[in-house]
């Protein structure tokens, strides 16, 4: 009986087979997470030990899907996600969707999904996860999330793999033209997300598209990799955060490095979220600094 306990989360059918009497189930020193789970300590705070809590009360076959793999996964959310909070499962044809506080099932179309291990839990796949999305985002959303698993620290996808999936997406399906219109607009080795939707702005506003985080180099030397970069004009483009603007380290760097790229006679354009909402002023001045370069 020890056993199980320390295993926790554990359910009420294991401790019962493990000959733990009624009343210890009932008035034990634990959790109830969920209908029929027992679970010892403080609730839990992060999306993984909420799964593992929900997951001895799933049927077989089940797994974690949309906003939920997304979070296991550790990327970015897109803007548009429906119940980005809940925990969203993929739950088989022939399985009775599991009804429970803070649970959307859903019903899964492909009987033999793309499906990996992360935390402990199976995870619909990054790549069919922004398939599955497709029925929710934009366009501007689906490459925002498409970046977002290609990043440069940690990638989940590579483009190779979302383009075979996308590919694999039967005709008439729900967002499938939103996909096609997404794909060649993703990027690989961003850093954010409103960097991608930077991008975006100034392709839609009619400027040629800025390359994504290119070394600027001295030599053999690199000086900066700025988030986008017109290295015809040596103009770069950096979004600021409010990290930028609170940390002193972060703004310490990026004076730095804003010094040595003036010091190598490029042009530095800052961005900030109040740009991206009224972009107006902030791609007028763009368009004269290419213009002059």
């Amino acid at each position: 009986m020890q056993r199980i306990v320390e295993a926790t989360p554990f359910t009420v059918a294991q401790a019962r087979a493990a000959g733990m009497f009624e009343w210890q189930i009932a008035h034990g020193p634990w959790r109830i997470p969920h209908s029929g789970v027992r679970a010892v300590g403080p609730a839990p705070s992060d999306i993984a030990a909420r799964c593992r809590e929900l997951l001895p009360v799933l049927p077989d076959g089940v797994a974690f899907c949309r906003s939920t793999a997304l979070d296991l996964f550790g990327v970015d959310h897109p803007r548009g996600l429906s119940h980005p909070t809940a925990i969203h499962v993929q739950v088989p044809r022939t399985r009775a969707r599991p009804r429970r506080t803070g649970v959307i099932a859903h019903t899964r179309v492909n009987p033999h999904p793309a499906t990996r291990t992360r935390h402990g839990c199976p995870v619909i796949s990054p790549e069919r996860t922004w398939i599955d999305l497709a029925d929710e985002l934009t366009v501007t959303e689906l490459v925002v999330l498409g970046d977002a698993l290609l990043r440069r620290s940690r990638p989940v996808s590579r483009i190779d793999f979302l383009t075979l999936a996308q590919g694999e997406v039967p005709a008439g399906t729900r967002g499938l033209r939103r996909l096609r219109a997404a794909l060649p607009l993703i990027r690989a080795r961003t850093d954010s997300c409103q960097e991608t939707r930077l991008r975006l702005l100034l392709r839609d506003a009619g400027l040629p598209e800025p390359e994504v985080n290119r070394p600027i180099l001295d030599r053999q030397r690199i000086l900066a990799i700025p988030d986008l970069s017109y290295p015809d004009a040596r103009l770069a483009i950096e979004y600021d955060g409010d990290i930028h603007r609170t940390d002193r380290r972060t703004w310490t760097r990026d004076l730095a490095r804003r010094r040595t790229l003036e010091a190598h006679n490029w042009l530095i354009h800052t961005w900030t979220a109040a740009d991206l909402r009224d972009p107006t002023r902030a791609l007028g001045h763009l368009r004269r600094q290419l213009s002059r370069r």
